[in-house]
């Protein structure tokens, strides 16, 4: 029995907001000034960004209309290439998660170190002991139960609101006089610059890829999904634009560069000292809040890959007095913390997240051409199709190479940076020709 769609171009419009805006918002923009070194290519950076998540969003709209899947990335991979190609992929995608976890984490340690640790440890090793203490304790909360998660998760997620909600005040503040700080200029070449820009950019935006799992579900989908996800990402852009002017207008370039917790300074600079506070407070809860709905629900992922034989079964172990994955949500947290031991800073961080991810979702939407051979017989039908094809996915695609091949040349440096992300591949083949070996001997006896 097929499922009937039920959204429409608003409920998606709604979607794709929710989907895309998250907490990068409050520290990416410290990143991307710190590499563009100047207003416009800043300000450049975030609307090309936000134009190639236009180009992905409709991409993947277009893979979800056209193969309509609840494993999502998975099974489009293992349609289009090669399941052991899905695997190592979505197996490096795993891992990225908990890479993303750790970047959001430190963010909100950022925020809080101050209030809570001595001048002594006011530096990267008191953000990574802020952060792995946090973690541990989501940890054990999730532990006890999935209602105990979830009424920690609401608690956590009004901290998210009320932040927002002050941020969005400050922009109609308009008598505060800039922050006057000397901005330190990029000393690469101004490619380089835009291009190392659009890492922290791209990470931000991110997010707008799960429209691959609405595509069967809109109504008058030929439409509704184009005007949907134009309008979600354009208000997107515009809050994002909103938000950095906010910063740029009070802290300056300059400002922006040196100012981790961003929001937290812009609202101590406008309202003072308690204000500061109270915004930090918020930071970290939001940050939280992040951080234990992706501990609450990563280790889905890994039930939903070990039913397909892929992982061992001890990941679809659920302990039936709690409901709560034991060992894959131990898993997760112990791939969080193992990052953590070695990357300490959100930007360095980025790098290993947004490394994975560009390569991950640019082939991704390179299947679209693999898609649109196997689904010929879809064209006639009601389904989405880009309009501007292959112009937009070649858009996204392109973009996404530049930004890897810019991240590769910073992984010059520290060729064990590399040398990992690479491994974290390999050890995915290795898995997965492992976990088929097993079970083709077992079926055999």
């Amino acid at each position: 029995m097929s499922i009937k769609p039920r959204l429409n171009r608003f409920d998606l419009t709604m979607i794709v907001i929710s989907l895309v805006i998250g907490m990068g918002i409050f520290a990416s923009p410290a990143v991307v000034a710190t590499e563009a070194g100047n207003s416009w290519i800043f300000f450049c950076a975030w609307i090309f960004g936000g134009l190639v998540t236009l180009c992905g969003a409709l991409t993947f709209a277009e893979i979800g209309s056209r193969y309509p899947n609840t494993g999502g990335f998975y099974k489009v991979y293992s349609y289009c290439y090669h399941p052991a190609f899905a695997f190592m992929i979505n197996w490096v995608l795993v891992i990225s998660n908990a890479a993303s976890v750790a970047a959001v984490a430190l963010i909100g340690s950022d925020y809080i170190k101050p209030f809570i640790l001595p001048a002594g440890l006011q530096n990267d090793s008191g953000t990574r002991i802020i952060t792995i203490v946090s973690v541990l304790i989501l940890y054990f909360i999730n532990f006890l139960g999935i209602k105990m998660s979830a009424r920690a998760q609401n608690l956590l997620i009004s901290f998210k609101i009320g932040l927002i909600l002050l941020v969005c005040f400050a922009v109609f503040k308009n008598d505060a006089a800039r922050v006057a700080q000397v901005a330190t200029p990029h000393t690469g070449s101004l490619v380089t610059a835009f291009g190392l820009s659009l890492v922290a950019v791209f990470f931000t935006y991110g997010g707008y890829q799960q429209t691959i799992n609405f595509g069967g579900d809109i109504i008058n989908a030929k439409t509704n999904i184009p005007k949907a996800i134009t309008l979600g990402i354009a208000i997107v852009i515009f809050l994002y634009l909103s938000v950095n002017f906010a910063y740029f207008k009070v802290l300056g370039i300059g400002g922006l560069q040196h100012t981790p917790a961003l929001a937290a300074k812009m609202m101590g600079v406008l309202f003072g000292a308690t204000a500061y506070k109270i915004t930090s407070i918020l930071m970290f809860g939001g940050v939280l809040a992040y951080v234990n709905v992706n501990v609450l629900a990563n280790p889905r992922v890994y039930y939903a890959m070990a039913e397909d034989g892929i992982l061992p079964p001890i990941f679809k172990k659920v302990n039936p007095k709690t409901q709560v994955q034991e060992f894959g949500m131990s898993f997760f947290v112990a791939a969080t913390l193992v990052i953590l031991f070695f990357v300490n800073s959100f930007s360095a961080m980025l790098n290993y997240v947004m490394f994975f991810d560009t390569i991950g979702l640019s082939l991704a939407a390179l299947a679209i051409f693999i898609l649109r051979k196997k689904t010929k017989h879809l064209d006639t039908k009601e389904i989405f199709t880009i309009k501007w094809f292959p112009l937009v996915p070649l858009i996204f695609i392109i973009a996404y190479w530049f930004v890897t091949i810019n991240i590769f040349i910073t992984f010059g440096e520290n060729p064990y940076a590399a040398l990992i992300c690479l491994a974290t591949y390999a050890v995915g083949l290795v898995i997965y020709y492992a976990s088929t070996y097993k079970k083709k001997n077992s079926t055999e006896q």
